[in-house]
């Protein structure tokens, strides 16, 4: 997968956040994790040992194109995640040791965005489409 590194100065470097996920049948089932926020990968990517040993069952198959243009195929499943105090459950791709990246769905789904400025993440302007804003009564 690419990784979308952010530019600060002159140095190049990443946004790493502290995570915690879970299973969502068995929540009691958790890891903290650090993650590297990837802006250039569409879902989420956890260690296939660490999502099989809290019991994250795949859920499907995807097709994944990789940085030299090879195709992969890789379970994925659905995680419970929380990040600077927001929750929400999201696609977990079952992917290689080592491996720990928090991808822009995710980050859409919890209202975050990267601050490539600061290196760090911050909330999103969420939008919402309507005719006009309901009184308020």
């Amino acid at each position: 997968m690419l990784l979308a590194p952010f530019v600060k100065g002159s140095a190049v470097g990443f946004v790493r956040v502290k995570a915690k996920v879970w299973n969502v049948e068995k929540p009691e089932r958790a890891r903290e994790v650090l993650l590297l926020a990837d802006t250039g990968a569409i879902y989420t990517v956890l260690p296939r040992s660490l999502l099989e040993e809290m019991g994250v069952k795949s859920v499907g198959k995807r097709r994944f194109k990789l940085a030299d243009n090879q195709v992969v195929e890789r379970g994925a499943g659905i995680v419970g995640i929380e990040v600077q105090g927001v929750r929400a459950h999201t696609i977990a791709v079952f992917g290689d040791e080592g491996v720990h990246l928090l991808g822009v769905t995710t980050l859409e789904e919890l209202g975050l965005e990267v601050d490539p400025v600061k290196g760090e993440l911050r909330p999103m302007e969420l939008l919402l489409m309507l005719k006009r804003a309901p009184s308020a009564r």
